[in-house]
């Protein structure tokens, strides 16, 4: 073969090389822009567009993001997971608005073995050996735990609980039991609702029954004003409390004078401004409030917005590191993704510290929630 000849296929080798270099990260993106759980998903969604416009390329890789609408149906967000990790080969998936929705993203990655990252709460890890998802949210025992300790700093023993009749419901149930079970309080109802739903008299007629001293909200958005909205009808005039699953435009909007003094936890991006200098969300969520005016136009209000873009930055993290052993779009790049991820340490973001380790679906501690309370309308901070 002449030399030129040989020069050609080097330069042909070099640049197939270079493209295989430059090949872009593929983010599947999955939230609820239509549906019962659309005033969570668009949150979601307008979360990962701040994190886009925030960073959209990774040591030296660029990201490519394709975001589907599941329609709030888990049905419709298995097909998404199925579509974005069959036919557009993603290296990674994110995803949704709910609970049930989550879970069903998180069944199709562990068995396309590709890495998920949840926006909404799931349940840990049956099987750490074939651990492919983790949870940015703050788990719901550790959100109620917080609510509970400030329930005990109230004198606040009996606790009425009404919550979705889901997922969600249920894990916001289990932490108010397992608070129960520590000696904090005791859950005197367990009332349920759907998010469909447009009354919950009946249910509210039972928490009232039972005299609470205070009574937890387990529900979110938009939909868990309504327990609110029947407690005050009643007069009701104890302590209300809740998660950061209410921290939203409409359930202020739809809540209104009942909403007002509600306590939740949540995590230190919604009241960023009144933190103390040097804690580990203040500049970090500035730079998230930039972000997300520049794509979405608007300010940003909610605590859900939050989640897209610290799943965003944990996956920054964990990029580099795959990046040593593996190249994008291969599925050897997937499993490289999901150890780098399954090795996070101390990525602070708007809503917490993560760290992760196989086994743990979850990577946050209490540095990841604060109180807060409703007045005239705007979180405040209640430490």
């Amino acid at each position: 073969m002449s030399r030129f000849g040989k020069v050609c296929i080097s330069l042909a080798a070099l640049a197939a090389m270079t493209s295989v270099a430059r090949a872009d990260i593929t983010v599947g993106f999955v939230t609820s822009l239509s549906g019962a759980g659309s005033s969570i998903g668009i949150p979601y969604g307008r979360g990962i567009a701040a994190a886009f416009a925030y960073r959209s390329e990774v040591a030296g890789q660029k990201i490519k993001l394709i975001q589907l609408d599941d329609a709030s149906d888990p049905s419709a967000a298995t097909r998404n997971a199925r579509k974005l990790a069959e036919e557009e080969k993603v290296d990674i998936l994110i995803g949704t608005a709910t609970a049930p929705s989550t879970i069903a993203m998180a069944a199709v990655a562990s068995e396309l073995k590709v890495p998920f990252i949840a926006i909404s709460p799931i349940q840990p890890t049956a099987d750490p050996n074939n651990q492919w998802a983790i949870a940015i949210p703050q788990p719901a025992p550790l959100l109620v735990k917080v609510v509970a300790d400030r329930m005990k700093r109230d004198g606040v023993k009996k606790v009425g609980y009404i919550g979705f009749s889901d997922a969600w419901g249920d894990l916001v149930y289990n932490g108010a039991k397992a608070a129960e079970s520590r000696g904090d309080i005791e859950v005197v109802t367990n009332e349920r609702y759907a998010r469909t739903d447009t009354s919950v008299t009946g249910q509210i007629l039972k928490v009232a029954a039972a005299r609470p001293d205070g009574v937890l909200d387990g529900g979110s958005a938009t939909q868990g004003a309504l327990p609110l909205l029947a407690l005050a009808e009643r007069g009701y005039k104890g302590k209300i409390y809740g998660t950061t699953a209410l921290v939203n435009p409409d359930f202020v909007r739809v809540g209104g004078k009942a909403a007002e003094g509600i306590l939740v936890s949540t995590g230190p991006v919604i009241v960023a401004d009144q933190l103390p200098d040097g804690h580990f969300s203040k500049a970090l969520s500035a730079a998230f409030r930039e972000a997300f005016l520049k794509a979405n136009a608007v300010p940003s209000t909610d605590g859900f917005s939050g989640y897209s873009f610290d799943a965003w930055l944990v996956m920054l993290d964990a990029v580099p590191r795959a990046l040593k052993s593996a190249q994008p779009g291969s599925p050897e790049f997937r499993t490289e993704l999901r150890n780098a991820l399954l090795s996070t340490k101390e990525v602070p973001g708007v809503h917490a510290v993560y760290n992760f380790k196989p086994g743990a679906t979850h990577g946050v501690d209490e540095r990841s929630l604060v109180m807060v309370q409703l007045k005239n309308g705007t979180w405040t901070y209640a430490p």
